[in-house]
């Protein structure tokens, strides 16, 4: 990223990384399974057969307990006929009509689908079953303006399992925070066009990530959802909070509308043909061959996705459920931003759950609130990489000079390793293969290497051993020439920052006729 900056420092005031939004999860988790809830009727002494009284009657105090919190703010209970209509545009337009600055807003209510349980009888057993499943049911949507938060809302569910969703807006907090410090700042929408002090702004973001989120959550679900706690007192429940969705921002604030204007088509150019990772499906968890086709039994469609969206162009690359994408924003921002869904395929550093004394090592990261700082460093060293590849767009160096050391020998740990020969196939395949853009989020390991390089090519044990050697030698190559780098710690590997400008411009050039080339040496 610091390359980026540098290389257009005379057109951009300075950058900002953080959370945009993120959307929290409140779980009952004694409650989020049948046998679980089974376990607590019991713990209640509540016959199942009177599980459907017991929960109606916990539905009527959970909904009279929001529309009393309305009523004690002075605020109105508005409900809405469709799950369609996009109830942050709501309750803007009612904090603008009644000149709200702080506290409740609203409440909306609406009908929206849910997990949450129901009874059945079991014909064989001739005894009532209790069933986990999708439902529908009313929702309470809190809409507030958080002295500390700022805009943002909770969504309760008013039937079992009483699940609660919080959605923060980042941005909206650094103002409030930016505000308390005495910094000016020009915002426009959800992003700051101008920041007297950058650093200062940006130390306040990095703030954020240190706050005790357990105690605000559990502050707002005191606030809007009273009736918790004389619901679940003996035994006492209480929300284990989760990430189920983060949008980690970088914005790149340009002096003027002409700078980014001029710079951004190349950009996105670069973005679609030079990172070679148009969107491919791959929320689906299809991966492309080599030279971007699809697998064989794949039958679905395949798009790029390049939209233009009132606030800009806006090129997205997927990986299953996560996805990092470039857009300009309100005419003088660039954003990059990646957005986590799904944490399974990150590591994170830890001792095992509910084991204090064992050793520490790399375990799958949680959506728990407990690995929210190292969601934030996985996202930014995400946007950071993407950044990176896009200093090469302009760069004004020759490709003789960034590739001439690629071409000598070089020394790993002793020993010689061979030059590159980029225009080779097996090497540009190689360079290819490192430089696919879902390998910008979390890095790549050696046998995703094998999977692109040997694709469709069957092998046995031994096969794969060689296979598997032979990949190593290659990597062994590439680190030796200073294009990727070991993660500490694992078995991934990531591109360096000289790396993205030489395979960027490399595959450029691949891809360049003959006459565009004697045009550009003219």
């Amino acid at each position: 990223m610091l390359s980026f900056v540098h290389r257009h420092a005379s057109k951009v005031i300075g950058a900002l990384s953080g959370f945009d939004r993120v959307r929290l999860r409140g779980t009952l988790r004694w409650l989020a399974n049948p046998r679980g809830m089974m376990n607590y009727l019991f713990a209640i002494q509540k016959p199942l057969k009177e599980f459907k009284e017991y929960a109606k009657d916990a539905t009527q105090r959970v909904v009279a307990a929001g529309e009393q919190v309305a009523e004690a703010a002075g605020r109105p209970v508005e409900y809405l006929n469709s799950s369609a209509l996009r109830k942050e545009d709501r309750a803007r337009e009612i904090a603008r009509a009644d000149g709200i600055t702080e506290g409740l807003i609203c409440v909306l209510t609406c009908v929206e689908p849910c997990m949450s349980y129901r009874l059945s009888g079991d014909r064989q057993t001739k005894k009532l079953r209790l069933h986990y499943g999708s439902s529908k049911c009313l929702h309470q949507y809190f809409y507030c303006l958080d002295p500390q938060l700022g805009f943002l809302h909770l969504r309760l569910q008013t039937w079992f399992p009483f699940t609660m969703h919080v959605c923060i807006n980042g941005r909206d907090w650094l103002g409030k925070q930016m505000d308390a410090a005495g910094l000016s700042y020009l915002r426009r929408d959800n992003c700051f066009a101008e920041v007297s002090d950058v650093p200062a702004a940006q130390r306040l973001l990095d703030r954020q990530l240190r706050v005790n989120w357990n105690s605000f959550l559990q502050r707002l679900t005191k606030q809007f959802h009273p009736v918790h706690r004389e619901l679940f007192r003996d035994p006492e429940l209480t929300y284990y909070w989760s990430i189920d969705e983060s949008e980690w921002a970088t914005d790149v604030m340009f002096r003027s509308p002409t700078d980014l204007q001029e710079l951004y088509p190349r950009l996105i150019r670069h973005g679609m043909t030079g990172l070679s990772s148009p969107d491919v499906l791959r929320f689906l968890g299809r991966k492309p061959t080599v030279d971007g086709g699809l697998h064989g039994n794949f039958t679905g469609e395949v798009t790029t996705d390049l939209k233009h969206r009132p606030e800009g162009m806006r090129i997205k690359h997927r990986l299953n459920r996560n996805s990092i994408k470039m857009y300009d924003k309100q005419r003088t921002v660039l954003r990059v931003e990646t957005t986590i869904n799904d944490s399974r395929d990150m590591k994170v550093y830890r001792r095992p759950e509910g084991d204090s004394q064992a050793p520490k090592k790399w375990l799958r990261m949680r959506k728990g609130v407990a690995d929210v700082r190292r969601r934030a460093q996985i996202s930014q060293a995400a946007n950071e990489r993407y950044l990176e590849s896009m200093a090469a767009v302009d760069g004004g160096e020759p490709l003789g000079a960034l590739t001439a050391p690629l071409c000598r020998p070089a020394t790993w740990k002793g020993q010689q390793v061979r030059a590159l020969n980029p225009l080779a196939a097996e090497d540009a395949l190689l360079l290819k293969a490192v430089n696919r853009g879902e390998f910008s989020i979390n890095g790549f390991r050696n046998r995703d290497l094998r999977a692109l390089l040997y694709e469709g090519e069957p092998a046995d044990e031994a096969e794969s051993r060689r296979r598997s050697s032979a990949v190593t030698r290659r990597m062994r190559m590439l680190r030796a020439h200073g294009l990727i780098a070991k993660v500490a710690r694992t078995h991934r590997y990531v591109l360096t920052a000289a790396a993205s400008k030489a395979i960027a411009a490399l595959l450029a050039a691949q891809r360049a006729d003959a006459a565009q080339l004697s045009q550009l040496a003219a």
